[in-house]
């Protein structure tokens, strides 16, 4: 199911949502058009997060990963693996993040943002300590926008297309029921990886989890005092 839009309309320019699609933007087509492979291969290592770079630091060494004191589950938010992995993202910042800067305010909303996506890296890391391969991409902060759309926009209506064929199906659930599904299925992804070694292993299901937990139990400590409850 691939989300079109939403039924609530912002009330205000979601100018930091925007800036941070440009930013995911540039910096991928940079990589692309500007970047060798090589060139890609390390940047993608040094500011993604490869868990194994704080579990195991003198391994880290020996492979030429200098420790950048964290600095990687900040940066790591603004890398993409490839198109689709970009698209998607920024579809999702699109269809739900103005909302939630709506409700927030520009500079509450980037500090929730960042946070979520810091927090899911670290709870990817804690579930994967080994893993030596680095972890990129905007999900982890987007499903913590989904995390504090899924509280306080729960009946408002989603539009979704189901390719069938790649038929123009498209139809309209309420946001509780599409974000509740999309729910299940990082649970049931995550748990699969785990019993299941190997599985999965290209998506980084444990940050997509702690992303949403993390924007369902902190956005009310973000929401704007000049904004009335609906």
């Amino acid at each position: 199911m691939i989300p079109i839009r939403d039924s609530i309309p912002s009330r205000t320019r979601p100018y930091i949502s925007w800036i941070l699609i440009a930013i995911c933007i540039v910096i991928f087509l940079s990589m692309q058009f500007l970047m060798t492979l090589q060139q890609q291969h390390h940047l993608l290592y040094f500011y993604g997060v490869v868990p194994i770079r704080y579990s195991n630091p003198q391994w880290a060494m020996s492979f030429g990963l200098s420790s950048d004191y964290g600095f990687s589950f900040l940066s790591s938010l603004f890398l993409h693996s490839g198109w689709l992995h970009l698209i998607i993202n920024v579809l999702f910042i699109w269809i739900f993040a103005k909302n939630i800067e709506d409700r927030m305010g520009h500079g509450g909303f980037l500090i929730f943002y960042l946070l979520c996506g810091v927090i899911s890296m670290l709870i990817q890391w804690f579930f994967s300590p080994g893993l030596t391969i680095p972890i990129v991409g905007a999900s982890g902060a987007i499903a913590g926008i989904l995390g504090a759309y899924f509280f306080l926009f729960p009946y408002a209506r989603v539009v979704i297309w189901i390719p069938i064929f790649f038929l123009p199906v498209f139809v309209e659930i309420p946001a509780i029921a599409f974000l509740g599904f999309w729910m299940i299925l990082q649970i049931q992804e995550a748990t699969r990886s785990i019993f299941f070694e190997g599985e999965g292993s290209g998506v980084a299901w444990w940050a997509h989890i702690g992303g949403f937990a993390a924007g369902a139990i902190l956005h009310r400590l973000f929401l704007s005092k000049n904004v009335v409850d609906d």
